[in-house]
């Protein structure tokens, strides 16, 4: 039973494509996003709608509370154990979503960069950050790990304390641990990816947005904070949320949050693109316009695909 995968940026149509793929093949889904594990987080993560989760069944959906941590080794083992499920009862799991590094650690072995958590040191780092500041902190990466702090924005502390942590543990720094090249991709896997011209994908994500805000985005995040759950939150760190607490909060107006996060997004998208280029996705697909034209050729693909293995 191979492991099919469907992977590519935000907003290029992989639930769709997806979910069809699912019925015709009798596939069950396995999200490989970072943020649709959360509970009470359904518009900004843009999870399948309850009529499309109850045409086929999603697993890793609405798993863990947006209070707990959730770290890619807890994905390790829930994915582990659902795909072995599946496998038991002769069911093809099909991973998709844009978490290109979930995606990455369940099918090659990856080993997580740098030494396990040093406690202590972290709690010092987390210290001297709330005293000199992000922007210090950001400042120290650079003068030892200029390649880490020229793609982790000052303010994602958590990654800018983890890359010091790092290199004053080891002497070495993150970026060189991440080049280690992972293992080599199952021969019982298949990995398309999907994307579109850039203007076309761009336009698509900021139809989105305007689609979570009219589906009541600002209400989802009030709700949230109500709830207890606090920006500081891994969870609340995600797209859509981080920009609008500050609306909640009276701190910057609602037409500003849209603005900044549609162009976050666009850049998430970019980084998604350059992530999955260096993966070993088998088959790039191209789509331009509603999904449903180009299913029959991605169909077509993935069927002969599992044909040939089938005949081995």
């Amino acid at each position: 039973m191979p492991l099919l995968i469907v992977a590519g940026p935000t907003a290029t149509g992989k639930t769709k494509i997806a979910i069809e793929l699912a019925l015709r093949l009798g596939a069950e889904i396995i999200s490989a996003d970072s943020m649709q594990i959360y509970k009470y987080m359904d518009i900004g993560t843009a999870k399948p709608s309850p009529e499309e989760r109850e045409r086929v069944p999603h697993h890793l959906i609405d798993v863990i509370s947006p209070a707990e941590p959730f770290t890619v080794a807890d994905y390790q083992w829930l994915f582990q154990t659902t795909y072995n499920g599946l496998k038991q009862k002769g069911v093809l799991p099909l991973l998709t979503g844009g978490t290109g590094l979930y995606i990455r650690a369940v099918t090659r072995g990856y080993d997580f960069p740098g030494p396990p958590v040093n406690q202590e040191l972290r709690a010092s780092l987390r210290q001297e950050a709330e005293e000199k500041g992000k922007e210090e902190m950001h400042r120290r990466l650079a003068a030892v790990d200029p390649e880490s702090a020229g793609r982790i924005h000052p303010n994602d502390l958590k990654r800018v304390l983890r890359a010091l942590e790092v290199y004053q543990t080891t002497g070495v720094p993150i970026s060189t641990w991440q080049k280690r090249k992972g293992k080599a991709l199952p021969g019982d896997v298949i990995y398309i990816g999907l994307t579109r011209d850039r203007e076309e994908l761009y336009k698509r994500i900021e139809l989105r947005v305007d689609l979570m805000i009219a589906q009541g985005l600002l209400e989802e995040v009030k709700s949230l904070l109500e709830k207890g759950f606090g920006p500081e939150l891994q969870s609340m760190q995600g797209l859509g949320y981080k920009e609008l607490v500050p609306v909640v909060k009276g701190q910057t107006t609602l037409e500003e949050a849209v603005k900044l996060l549609k162009k976050r997004t666009r850049n998430y998208a970019k980084r998604q693109m350059t992530w999955f280029r260096k993966e070993p996705v088998e088959k790039w697909f191209l789509l331009s316009g509603p999904e449903e034209e180009s299913f029959p050729e991605i169909l077509a693909y993935i069927e002969g695909r599992i044909g040939v293995m089938s005949n081995k």
